[in-house]
């Protein structure tokens, strides 16, 4: 019993520092993906813009 108090404290940070990294990187997909659709949109609609030029 005297091995899992003295374990405990580091695997109970194991365990945050896991969750911790897991939301880091779940925000940082969510964020490319964000900014993705973002150019995707802002290149449809300069794709679709008329020129203002000499044809």
């Amino acid at each position: 019993m005297e091995y899992l108090a003295a374990l405990l404290p580091s695997a109970g940070l194991a365990v945050l520092f896991v969750l911790l990294m897991r939301s880091i990187l779940h925000a940082d997909r969510r964020e490319r993906a964000a900014a993705a659709r973002v150019r995707a949109e802002r290149r449809a609609s300069a794709e679709s813009a008329p020129t203002d030029g000499p044809s």
